[in-house]
């Protein structure tokens, strides 16, 4: 009998809680990080000066991944995907206990957070390849987009319950959220030790590692399907993401604290995590590249949203503002944060299953280096950018108008990319072909 569902098979099940435990994990370390970061520069800045703190750490973290994000590939191509997977989580683990350490210590500091910033980009920079290339090899084909579906929950899944945790720990004892993450990484690992040997295909083509790794660049630019796909979630996401913003929410506009920033980081994986169920009871089939567009327009739309939850408290409130009822404006970023999550998934889950299925098996590790570097750049240089743009126009400004340009930029993309429009189903070619760049003599 076919296997119906990745569940049934144990490497799947292995993967599945590694990815759960190490997305706990690592959202948790980006709230404290960022929470830390932003509430000891307001210790001795203005909240605009504190802001751009936050900017200069998406800097920290994204400058190792692009500088190593195409060297993971071509490792994650080369060598067993599951020890590159254990090694860098093992170095995610080192930075949590290394963390919890320096706060109970009291002796973290603002250098000591960029440098274990930059230390998590390096992790994230083989993880994201090692781990993206390793799932297709876990199930049968016709059960990977059920597979993807199921990985997207648990990372939404950890999603929500990573930045809450985060939150209520730090509000408890600020050490214990590192230490807590630390064990979760631990846990994470036990689980990919546990992955069985699976077969997968052998790098071709060139034998030069600068020319392999060439390659996955040359594969994503000219199938224009998936280099679409992936240029799209890279400036949609570096536009309208607001991510970056919630430190300066949560405390200086809607004034909820460590505990509300918790609850702002959950709500978008709140409605991911429901997308993510709905695909894999139903899984999207028809219309696949339209819906994506659309999805993401709304995801714009709803950032939007999200900036002006709180439009009246511009300028920023003072002292004043502890009587305000901000209880609705609290409401409004909460659904509107619970449709960006929502809209999002609907993105990912296209975007995912298209790379996943329109990629040869011997490309996956590289294709998908070019893939985390993109997301990595929209991701980390997005909340560079929107703290950089939130120190000079103030944040709600730049909440409001990245949403805005997010839309601007799905239009643009809808006509610049019309095999995107023009995607029915996730039915790949007959054949997936790509010529490998020879070695030349002399």
């Amino acid at each position: 009998m076919a296997t119906t569902h990745p569940f049934r098979l144990h490497n799947f099940r292995a993967y599945w809680l590694a990815r759960l435990s190490n997305t706990l994990a690592q959202m948790a370390m980006v709230v404290i990080i960022g929470w830390q970061v932003y509430d000891i520069a307001r210790e001795t800045m203005p909240i605009r000066e504190a802001a751009f703190q936050l900017g200069w750490i998406g800097v920290a973290q994204f400058v190792p991944l692009a500088l190593l994000s195409l060297v993971g590939g071509w490792v994650a191509d080369r060598l067993d995907r599951r020890w590159i997977a254990r090694g860098a989580v093992m170095l995610e683990l080192l930075c949590a206990a290394l963390l919890a350490w320096l706060t109970w210590a009291d002796a973290i500091t603002l250098p000591w957070l960029f440098f274990v910033a930059a230390l998590l980009g390096v992790a994230r920079a083989f993880a994201g390849p090692a781990l993206q290339a390793l799932a297709p090899n876990l199930v049968p084909v016709a059960v990977l987009p059920a597979a993807i579906a199921m990985s997207s929950i648990a990372w939404q899944a950890g999603s929500i319950a990573g930045p809450a945790m985060g939150g209520y720990l730090y509000a408890i004892e600020h050490w214990l959220a590192y230490a807590v993450s630390a064990a979760l990484f631990g846990l994470g690992l036990a689980m990919l030790m546990l992955i069985r040997p699976v077969a997968r295909s052998q790098m071709t083509g060139a034998r030069n590692p600068w020319r392999q790794m060439a390659e996955g660049l040359t594969y994503v630019r000219r199938n224009r399907l998936v280099f679409g796909a992936i240029s799209l979630d890279l400036f949609a996401v570096l536009l309208g993401g607001a991510t970056a913003m919630l430190p300066i929410y949560a405390r200086d506009i809607l004034m909820i604290g460590a505990e509300g920033l918790g609850h702002l980081r959950a709500a978008p994986a709140v409605g991911a995590v429901a997308v993510a169920l709905l695909f894999a009871w139903r899984p999207l089939k028809r219309e696949v590249g339209v819906k994506m567009l659309w999805s993401v327009a709304a995801f714009g739309a709803a950032n939007a949203v999200f900036g002006f939850s709180a439009p009246l408290l511009e300028p920023l409130l003072g002292p004043s503002a502890v009587g305000h009822d901000l209880a609705p404006a609290v409401a409004i970023a909460l659904v509107a944060l619970f449709f960006v999550g929502a809209t999002d998934m609907v993105s990912v889950y296209v975007r995912q299953s298209l790379i996943q299925l329109h990629t040869p098996d011997a490309m996956r590790g590289r294709v998908g280096a070019v893939s985390t570097l993109f997301i990595s750049g929209s991701n980390e240089l997005g909340e560079a950018r929107s703290g950089f743009l939130a120190a000079a126009i103030g944040p709600v400004a730049a909440v409001v108008g990245g949403g805005v340009l997010a839309i601007a930029v799905t239009a643009w993309w809808a006509r610049l990319f019309p095999e995107l429009r023009r995607a029915r189903t996730f039915d790949p070619p007959e054949t997936l072909e790509f010529t490998p760049i020879k070695e030349t003599t002399t």
